[in-house]
């Protein structure tokens, strides 16, 4: 086992969370663009909420297909066209911002491709990791955290550097994932080496059956892992989204400005991600008490986003206590499923999980874009009960004693 260790170079670790890093960036560096956009292309806040949401839909529908092919024929035979059709779907967004007098429909065409890219690309770095370190659950927890902190970290660095793309050009977010998209597939060429297949792989009737017996052994912590995917999305990017636009219209901060303030609570998030990867260590009671802590924190806190939005300071401190949780949530969800599923299956489940993660990505910004005008003190109560009904669940459907003895016996 230490010998497999070994063979992954810093290189690897660092091509590996560049994909991470720049599908995030794909999506959260224009949400302080999304106002400016509004105005360029004349457009409603909900018409512009569903740039964002076009390219998780994209993306929820087809990750699922992409785990599969992924078991079936290799990791990076997905993950690098994946990111081709993200560079394409960027060129294609940003020429129609440039050229075209009503871009809408072509920045949306662009926006799916996107989503596809992402489908391909993001959550096959999850069961790569796994694949990379083999049966090193402490190796495995470590590299995670590394990879969900670049994702968090690219949610630190997206408002700053969308705020600064539009600074320029309102339409250069676009071009600039593309560049990103380029950069990230000559690091998975040159410095990824996926493990070698010493088996056949799996038919697809086999397959199937494979996972309808995984789910229906695992289904219990497995839909509660998924659902605190969705819930958990789904508060930071509604969150985001309102962030965005009551920062300009209630406090008047734009611009560059806009970005820099919008980064406080995802640096927040950012670190406690790191941190959280680096204390689990594979140890699922270690994964309990994150999850138990997270949501209670996270649910307590996010209530008082809407009766603090008139003020600044209290805002920020409430938006990133919320961050912090989500931040430290995520690296034990992601280590649940990668550590606690059989290698063969082990894209296709986490590719469900990240499929459940955009669901949240995706409905965010369009429901807050509907929700903010009149209801926005009660969606976030409802955002907090929903965390306190899914805490209950994870008392009652996470047994950490039942997954371990599950482990023992496949």
């Amino acid at each position: 086992m230490e010998k497999s260790v070994n063979k992954v170079s810093v290189w690897c670790i660092v091509s590996l969370a560049s994909i991470p890093l720049i599908m995030t960036l794909g999506n959260s560096m224009l949400i302080p663009v999304l106002p400016i956009l509004e105005d360029k292309v004349g457009i409603t806040s909900f018409q512009s909420s569903m740039i964002i949401t076009s390219y998780s839909v994209a993306a929820i529908f087809l990750i699922p297909v992409a785990g599969y092919l992924s078991d079936r024929f290799g990791r990076k035979k997905v993950i690098l066209p994946s990111l081709i059709f993200a560079l394409i779907g960027g060129l294609i967004a940003g020429f129609a911002s440039w050229k075209m007098d009503e871009p809408y429909m072509m920045i949306i065409v662009g926006r799916i491709l996107q989503g596809i890219g992402a489908a391909g690309a993001m959550p096959i770095v999850l069961p790569l990791v796994g694949d990379l370190y083999k049966d090193d659950d402490e190796k495995t927890s470590s590299c995670l955290g590394i990879i969900e902190t670049s994702n968090t970290f690219g949610k630190v660095l997206a408002p700053i550097l969308g705020s600064v793309f539009a600074a320029f050009l309102w339409f250069l977010p676009f071009f600039s994932i593309s560049a990103l998209s380029l950069i990230s597939i000559a690091l998975i060429f040159f410095f990824v080496k996926a493990p070698k297949e010493e088996d056949e792989p799996v038919k697809f009737k086999e397959f199937l059956s494979n996972t309808k017996k995984v789910f229906k052994v695992e289904g219990k912590w497995l839909y509660t892992v998924f659902l605190n995917g969705v819930l958990v999305m789904l508060i930071l990017f509604s969150m985001l989204f309102f962030l965005s636009e009551n920062l300009e219209s209630a406090h008047d901060i734009k611009g560059i400005k806009k970005g820099f303030v919008l980064a406080i609570p995802l640096l927040l998030l950012c670190i406690a991600s790191f941190i959280s990867g680096r204390k689990i260590k594979g140890n699922l009671k270690t994964i309990k008490k994150y999850m138990v802590f997270c949501l209670i924190g996270m649910s307590i806190s996010v209530i008082f986003v809407g009766f603090t939005s008139k003020k600044l300071i209290l805002l920020l401190v409430v938006t990133s206590i919320v961050g912090i949780a989500i931040g430290a949530l995520l690296p034990a969800l992601d280590a649940i499923i990668t550590e606690n599923i059989e290698k063969e299956l082990r894209g296709t489940i986490s590719s469900f999980y990240s499929s459940a993660r955009f669901i949240g990505v995706a409905a965010g910004p369009p429901i807050m874009s509907l929700a903010m005008k009149n209801f926005l003190n009660a969606s976030y109560i409802l955002a907090g009960v929903l965390g306190a009904i899914l805490l209950f669940i994870v008392f009652k459907c996470i047994k950490v004693d039942e997954i371990e003895k599950t482990n023992k016996t496949t």
